[in-house]
């Protein structure tokens, strides 16, 4: 991929990483374990997990969003630092929204043939929850899409260098 390319992914990439951590931060600063179960009386530790599988991914997030803004900043433009840094995005935060390393909830792989949403859940979550992950769900739908070529091109390139 030339660096074009792979700048305007870096640049798409930030631009949705600063969405997502914003609206993570935004709720997980106005919420808490009672505020949940007041929401919907359920599985106290459960909710605390949800919320600290939420602390995790944008924690995540702001990792990559800080380094997207560094590699955009700097010039020259390092592409291949760049992919590396965007096959580490994919992973750390793409994946982790769709299939958190605790089994809270998992992707439904057939979501897409189905029209129903991708996030299925192991116990009820509460409302807040539910919407939150569904308000972001399409935005991590379409850098998915975006960043899956370097699931394989970064492996194949590293396997290569062997």
């Amino acid at each position: 991929m030339g660096n074009s390319i792979v700048k305007s992914q870096m640049q798409q990439v930030e631009g949705f990483l600063e969405k997502t951590v914003q609206v993570l931060n935004s709720y997980l600063n106005e919420t808490t374990i009672h505020g949940l179960l007041n929401e919907e009386d359920g599985d106290k530790e459960y909710y605390a997990s949800l919320l600290s599988t939420l602390r995790r991914l944008v924690v995540y997030c702001e990792e990559g969003l800080d380094a997207c803004q560094v590699f955009l900043s700097n010039e020259p433009f390092r592409k291949s630092a760049a992919e590396k840094t965007l096959y580490r995005i994919y992973h750390q935060c793409i994946v982790e929204f769709f299939s958190p390393r605790n089994d809270l909830w998992f992707e439904d792989s057939r979501s897409a043939y189905t029209g129903k949403n991708a996030i299925n859940y192991r116990k009820s979550p509460p409302p807040s929850v539910r919407d939150l992950l569904l308000s972001l769900e399409a935005d991590f739908q379409l850098v998915r899409e975006e960043l899956e070529y370097y699931e394989t091109d970064y492996r194949t390139k590293i396997i290569q260098s062997k």
